[in-house]
């Protein structure tokens, strides 16, 4: 989960004030004293960590805190306003050239995910309109040229290749005229990495650099890496010159100090998100919605974003309609968890609610493995099943089990929470009709 110990920490030391009537210099202290360890913990840098706990310190012992009614809600506001402005005050976009194509040239270590992270950019772009071109100028790592095809294929993007015997440079040179002729406004080069810095490598992307004249350079960094990554991106910015950083593998980093300290160190913005291993999975980087998750206090916006991503108005008004007429059979329920897994997993949704704790996601998992169960049982009904379960006997019982590789209990628990679903929406929409609300106990069979 993304910066679990850190939300934790933080979130137990506010705990502390959030209550409290009168709030001294005492209390500030102590509670900056927790609060520094906590950032050291999650690896952030000693000299953020410094300068940000003296900010906060300057304006937690202000008249206007000490003053306040709600003392313990004016500190929160203010660690609130300095993470965000610890991670830039405002969301950064990548531009365009007003002349196409724009390239953006993609550089990092080797194992930072920038193969994937070109594909995931070229996707994500696409759906605001871009017409991408994806360039293989990773010549010497095994495969390289090959993983970007395969992502390019799965994407149905086109991948500018000249195999691995041809200099960068000149691979990079003609697909930007490659992508004039062909009329491809976007053009991502995917640069090749090393396992550390040194100067062959930079001679090499200068060289990429000053021959296509990139719009952007995007620093691809692992978040895992946590106070490394952070210098990583100070020697390419003081080699190369970037515009902008993606940290990959941020739904792991359960630390987050690369994300807190990256901005405040290289004076680079953070202008995308890796959230997960799927192609789809890259999201821009809001500065204010990810201090609101550290402390606790959700990401509502981004989990509205994701649900309209993934909803179908047609179907949405079907289903309701469904629901209505107690016509909903298991395979509108199957739909309605492919909708619910396209946001993401349950877990990290969840995790986007105000005053969901990071420990109460700990038996999510489980929720998410009942999910593929559940999937795998209604996927070893025959349709007639799926419309009447009600001729589900005890041979066809068995016979769905062994099918899904579940146990009989588990297809009658299905059957049985089944029931007790379409029950609860007849009830509920007799409420509706009388005018009452209420969903009473209802809960979903996957949870």
């Amino acid at each position: 989960m993304v910066f679990e110990g850190l939300s934790n920490k933080l979130q137990e030391t506010i705990k502390k004030l959030r209550g409290k009537g009168r709030v001294t210099e005492k209390d500030v202290k102590e509670m900056m004293r927790e609060i520094k360890l906590a950032l050291l913990e999650a690896d952030v840098n000693f000299k953020v960590v410094k300068d940000f706990i003296n900010k906060v310190s300057e304006r937690a012992v202000g008249q206007d805190v000490l003053e306040s009614l709600t003392p313990g809600q004016q500190v929160i506001k203010i660690v609130n306003d300095e993470l965000i402005e610890l991670m830039g005050t405002v969301p950064s976009k990548v531009t365009f050239s007003p002349k196409p194509p724009t390239v953006y040239m993609m550089v990092g270590l080797q194992g930072s995910g920038k193969t994937t992270t070109s594909g995931k950019l070229s996707n994500l772009l696409r759906k605001q309109g871009k017409s991408p071109l994806l360039v293989a100028c990773d010549v010497y790592r095994p495969a390289a040229i090959k993983q970007l095809q395969v992502v390019g294929d799965q994407l149905g993007i086109p991948v500018f290749a000249m195999g691995n015997t041809v200099n960068p440079v000149d691979i990079a040179k003609a697909a930007v005229e490659h992508a004039k002729a062909k009329q491809h406004d976007l053009v991502i080069i995917d640069t090749a990495g090393r396992l550390h810095i040194n100067e062959e490598l930079m001679d090499e992307l200068a060289n990429i650099k000053r021959v296509v004249n990139p719009h952007e350079i995007l620093l691809v960094v692992d978040s895992m890496t946590g106070q490394d990554a952070v210098n990583v991106a100070q020697s390419f910015n003081e080699k190369l010159g970037v515009d902008g950083i993606i940290l990959t593998k941020l739904d792991g980093d359960t630390r987050g100090g690369a994300a807190l300290s990256v901005k405040a160190v290289t004076g680079k913005p953070i202008k995308f998100a890796g959230m997960g291993e799927k192609l789809s999975e890259l999201e821009p980087f809001f500065p204010d919605r990810m201090a609101s998750r550290i402390l606790g206090m959700g990401d509502v916006l981004s989990l509205i974003e994701k649900a309209q991503e993934a909803f179908d108005e047609k179907k949405a008004l079907e289903f309701e309609r469904k629901m209505r007429t107690q016509q909903f059979t298991f395979d509108d329920f199957l739909d309605q968890m492919q909708q619910l897994k396209k946001m993401g997993g349950i877990g990290q949704l969840l995790s986007m609610l105000p005053g969901v704790n990071a420990k109460a996601l700990q038996n999510v998992e489980t929720d998410e493995k009942k999910m593929g169960h559940i999937e795998a049982i209604i996927k070893s009904m025959t349709r007639q099943e799926r419309n009447d379960p009600s001729v589900i006997n005890g041979s066809r019982r068995k016979r769905i089990a062994n099918g899904s590789g579940t146990t009989i209990q588990e297809v009658n628990k299905l059957l049985k929470d089944f029931e007790d679903m379409k029950k609860m929406m007849k009830s509920m929409t007799d409420m509706t009709k009388h005018g009452k609300k209420g969903l009473g106990k209802f809960k979903l069979p996957f949870m």
